[in-house]
């Protein structure tokens, strides 16, 4: 296992994990709730921002590596797993958007395996689609972690709609994988 620079920040995203449900779980610090939704919110962002940084280093200084490609889908899935999870336990998203979101990563992962599996790996590779659904769904999740207005402004409200829309981006970009899986499975 190559430890370089994009590695150790896909593992602080991992690192980042236990610490956001630690934050969840916090009453007897005696923090106030606001206080303890804006550390969520941080490290939520710390994570998102992270995962295009080590990508973008990677490739830049030329740290590709198996294991880095392998980890990195994996922290994603799990910081945002966490998130979603935390988020419904507060009431904050109806269980069926984390369901759909989780359920699709969870899918979308075995079909890339089997995918590779068939050596069509590329034919279910992360597209447009893909991208639009992950930012709706990292702005979502943010919003809702930060669960306050700021300057007169409904982040939460705004929050769920955008999670909403990344449900609904979830369904669509799967479809358009399992039927690119599909096309390619057998050519």
């Amino acid at each position: 296992m190559p430890l370089n620079l994009p590695t150790a920040i896909t593992w602080l995203r991992v690192a980042i994990i236990p610490v956001l449900v630690g934050l969840f779980h916090a009453d007897a610090t005696g923090l106030p709730q606001r206080e303890i939704d804006q550390l969520a919110a941080g490290l939520f962002l710390v994570a998102a921002l992270s995962d295009w940084l080590d990508g973008w280093l990677a490739r830049r200084l030329g740290q590709t590596s198996s294991f880095g490609a392998f980890l990195d889908p994996v922290a994603d899935k799990l910081i945002v797993a966490t998130a979603l999870v935390e988020l419904v336990a507060q009431q904050r998203i109806p269980t069926w958007i984390a369901v759909v979101i989780i359920g699709r990563e969870i899918a979308v992962s075995a079909l890339r395996e089997w995918m590779a599996g068939v050596g069509r790996r590329n034919s279910v590779a992360v597209n447009a689609l893909g991208k639009a659904k992950t930012v709706a769904q990292m702005v979502a999740i943010l919003l809702l972690l930060l669960n306050a207005p700021l300057f007169g402004i409904d982040l939460p409200g705004i929050g769920s709609r955008l999670a909403v829309l990344a449900a609904g981006l979830t369904m669509v970009s799967m479809v358009v994988y399992l039927k690119a899986a599909l096309v390619n499975a057998d050519s």
